[in-house]
């Protein structure tokens, strides 16, 4: 008993604090309702055009501005109180998530919409992501990043589970608008948790600031620190090339396994399931090395090639949890990385560059997985993509593992902690 409570603390240790543990509730919400988006975004093309294609085409329209917006976000991010910059992102991606839901049930969709409507997400989606990552160092500080980039990490998984079953079952009962309409609710949680947050309990930083809106201050950075500037390197190789489950997942449950909307989904709650059990896992340890960085993308890769050759629906869903739990791994490990190693001053662009690694690369992976999908089948679309992670980690191994060590919190973000601790005892 002792031991499993010892693990419960450790696992667990970010919720203790009130104003994470708020947001955490305020996310589940959200998350639940973007997945479920998510999956009747991929089937209302699908529905529409039958086009491996045309879905690879709508999602690069939807990272687009994750890759070509995500500079200008991360000013942004540096530059503005990061509470009231959520309740705009919020409220914006609710109001899209409303109008689709709507100009869906009057049965005016049109291919054209869902190309403006995977845009205008995109853009809200390029300044939420640096800008939500940003705001848990924030709320938690450096000594519980980890765990609680690991726990959100975890919950956004949950939700990959939960999510994608709500909206199979609405797609196959009531329809997929219900799918949009659930989304846009979500939003309303997240803004009442908002509102609950304590400013006087947030993590200031007292430091060196920058008020510089120099473009290419993050780049200048990330390229002069060698951990974040490989561990970059290594996220955008295989995040271009290996997470595009928005394309080969429907492709493969479609195409391949002659499948619904309810057997796409429960391959992505399949793969949400493996990553919960992933998080639980991760979430326990208090370090972070390079070498766990590298094994994890090994792993990823090995899971998907392995995914790719199943013969059957059953036993790819069975792959898909084991995608899951060695992908948590890889992005929560190599997230906290690069935040450590980040100054406060400047951590929004260099998220920014982080989401432009894992996500904007999907502009170019979108449309190239969506080609093979279609005309080499969806098999081929996973199993390059688990060959694209074991060559990431080949390349971590050579830039990342000659001089590996425990990740610690930086001098510089060290001294501006303890200065913020002093000033905050003064008051």
């Amino acid at each position: 008993m002792d031991v499993l409570r010892e693990f419960g603390r450790s696992t667990f240790s970010s919720l203790k604090i009130r104003n994470y543990r708020i947001y955490f509730i305020g996310q589940g919400f959200s998350h639940i309702g973007n997945w479920m988006q998510t999956v009747a975004m991929g089937w209302l093309v699908l529905q529409l055009t039958g086009s491996g294609v045309h879905l690879g085409a709508m999602l690069a329209l939807r990272f687009a501005p994750l890759l070509l917006g995500s500079l200008f976000a991360g000013i942004l991010v540096d530059s503005t109180e990061k509470r009231r910059l959520l309740y705009v992102t919020q409220w914006i991606a609710g109001f899209l998530a409303l109008l689709m839901s709507v100009l869906i049930f009057a049965d005016v969709m049109q291919m054209w919409i869902v190309y403006i409507a995977a845009l205008l997400f995109g853009a809200v989606d390029a300044v939420d992501r640096p800008l939500r990552q940003t705001f848990l160092h924030e709320m938690v500080g450096p000594a519980e990043l980890r765990n609680a980039v690991t726990l959100s990490s975890t919950e956004a998984n949950l939700a990959r589970a939960l999510g994608p079953v709500f909206a199979g079952t609405l797609i196959a009962t009531a329809g997929i608008a219900l799918c949009f309409f659930a989304n846009a609710l979500s939003f309303v949680a997240v803004i009442i948790m908002l509102t609950l947050l304590r400013a006087d309990e947030f993590h200031r930083e007292v430091g060196r600031m920058e008020k510089s809106n120099d473009l290419l201050a993050g780049l200048r950075y990330a390229a002069s620190v060698p951990v974040i500037r490989n561990v970059l390197i290594v996220m955008a190789f295989i995040g271009t090339i290996s997470y595009e489950f928005h394309v080969s997942l429907p492709l493969l449950a479609q195409q391949t396994f002659l499948g619904t909307a309810a057997d796409y989904a429960a391959l992505l709650s399949a793969m949400g399931a493996g990553s919960v059990a992933g998080g639980l896992f991760v979430a326990s340890r208090r370090e972070v090395t390079a070498f766990e960085f590298v094994l994890s993308a090994f792993l990823f890769g090995v899971a998907m090639c392995v995914t790719a050759i199943m013969p059957t629906l059953g036993l790819a869903t069975v792959g898909m949890i084991f995608i899951g739990f060695f992908s948590i791994n890889l992005t929560s490990v190599g997230n906290t990385i690069v935040q450590l190693e980040s100054p406060s001053y400047i951590r929004g662009r260099i998220m920014a560059l982080w989401t432009m690694a894992l996500f904007g690369s999907t502009l170019i992976g979108a449309p190239l997985i969506g080609l093979i999908g279609e005309y080499a089948g969806a098999r081929w679309g996973i199993a390059i993509g688990g060959i694209a992670a074991i060559l990431g980690a080949g390349y971590g191994v050579r830039q990342l593992l000659k001089h590996d060590r425990l990740q610690t919190v930086p001098a510089e973000v060290a001294l501006v902690n303890e200065e913020a601790a002093a000033q905050n005892a003064k008051l």
